[in-house]
């Protein structure tokens, strides 16, 4: 297609440009909630009670609009990436903290007091065994909050060019150029692609215990014959 990757010259970027910036804006609010997620989700785990009220929190904040969000940071932050990545940030919480929670308290009770027989203090105990344990759950928050922060970028066109590969759909529009729309949302959705993937193969290198998707059943033996219900005889 003809134009497919002539970049306007106002956009100061050029593709490449573009999906780095994409990137940049996407993926440190997913790393700057899971720091945040984490020990959000250490508390609620040692005192149950605290969850509902913090996961209500992060529902609510997730219900903003990222607009709304502009209007109350734009007089503190001006119009820069930092605008665009508070929100996107704060977003990730309402799958990050859940995830977490989640995972911590997968943990059985039976490895939990072997910890801590052997000497593991609860901070130690939370880094060295609940999370690694918690490692897939954890993951797939990963996976969801990565997808959508990707997609939501694209929003901060809307306040002087910060929406990286969004700023495309707004040039499209403006130029009346609908290859710079195709051009946007196959790179994202490709981005969300590869991100997905690499997140995948992180899960596999952090689980080696786990079972792999493609792994075969070993053949049964006459003793394990299975019945039409599937049950074991």
């Amino acid at each position: 297609m003809s134009g497919f990757f002539d970049i306007p010259s106002d956009l100061q970027h050029s593709w490449a440009g573009l999906i780095g910036l994409h990137i940049r804006e996407a993926l440190l609010p997913v790393a700057a909630g899971l720091l945040l997620a984490l020990p959000l989700a250490q508390v609620c785990g040692r005192f149950r009670w605290l969850y509902p009220p913090v996961l209500g929190v992060t529902t609510v904040l997730y219900a903003i609009p990222s607009l709304a969000f502009f209007v109350v940071l734009i007089d503190y932050t001006g119009q820069t990436e930092l605008t665009v990545m508070i929100p996107l940030a704060l977003y990730s919480l309402v799958v990050l903290v859940p995830a977490i929670v989640d995972g911590v308290r997968s943990v059985p009770d039976e490895t939990l007091a072997a910890a801590t027989a052997m000497g593991f203090g609860p901070v130690r105990r939370y880094l060295q065994v609940q999370l690694p344990i918690a490692a897939p759950a954890i993951i797939a928050g990963l996976r969801v909050a990565t997808a959508s922060s990707i997609s939501l970028v694209s929003v901060g066109a809307l306040i002087g060019n910060q929406g990286a590969l969004g700023n495309l759909l707004a040039a499209a529009q403006k130029y009346d150029r609908p290859e710079l729309a195709v051009n946007s949302v196959l790179t994202m959705a490709a981005l969300a692609v590869l991100c997905d993937a690499l997140l995948v193969l992180l899960r596999v290198w952090l689980t080696p215990w786990m079972p792999r998707g493609g792994s075969r059943r070993k053949p049964a033996t006459r003793r394990e014959e299975l019945t039409p219900e599937g049950a074991v005889r």
